[in-house]
């Protein structure tokens, strides 16, 4: 069954580096989904691991992003399952095996790392919305690719309400409430 489990489940955002998001397209969009997402996340108890592409180049990660991040992996190669992502994930939430990813650039950091994912034997949910690259086609063959691949291409919406299972939730209305926030 393809059913994000809130309880087994961790949120991986991968590379929403400040020198990197004006060229991505609608990018203040695509981070502000994201960090509703996480903050979501963190509302629930969900775990959230960021990842920085060569750091040392590109900066860190949006201050928005890293606030939300429990731990950040920091990495050379396209997919951070190759730089630590994996025992990141263990140590983060022991047993995980469900991943929902968000990140930038969509064809080439995101899709990457989601691939390792699912090589790894993990479960992938491909945050759409949340995702980016700079041009709108490259990332529309990263969600192709990755729905070919095994990984569902999902919304914040559907992950945030999937997680909260039931409108009786106790954090239902502080989810709701981030959910409204953006539009």
């Amino acid at each position: 069954m393809n059913v994000i489990s809130a309880q087994a489940c961790v949120l991986v955002l991968v590379d929403y580096q400040a020198r990197l998001m004006p060229a991505i397209s609608n990018g203040s969009a695509v981070a502000a989904i994201a960090c509703r997402l996480a903050q979501g996340a963190r509302i629930l108890g969900i775990p959230v691991v960021g990842t920085e592409q060569n750091p040392g180049k590109l900066g860190p990660n949006l201050k928005a992003i890293t606030d939300e991040c429990s731990s950040t992996v920091q990495k050379m190669h396209f997919d951070a399952c190759a730089d630590g992502l994996l025992d990141a994930l263990e140590a983060t939430q022991s047993g995980c095996d469900q991943v929902v990813i968000a990140g930038c650039e969509a064809h080439v950091c995101l899709l990457q790392t989601a691939l390792g994912l699912l090589r790894a034997g993990k479960r992938v949910w491909v945050v759409d919305n949340a995702s980016g690259s700079r041009r709108a086609s490259d990332h529309a063959a990263a969600m192709n690719r990755l729905m070919q691949a095994g990984a569902t291409v999902v919304t914040h919406e559907m992950v945030l309400f999937e997680w909260l299972h039931h409108c009786e939730h106790p954090e239902f209305r502080k989810v709701l409430a981030l959910i409204k926030a953006t539009g």
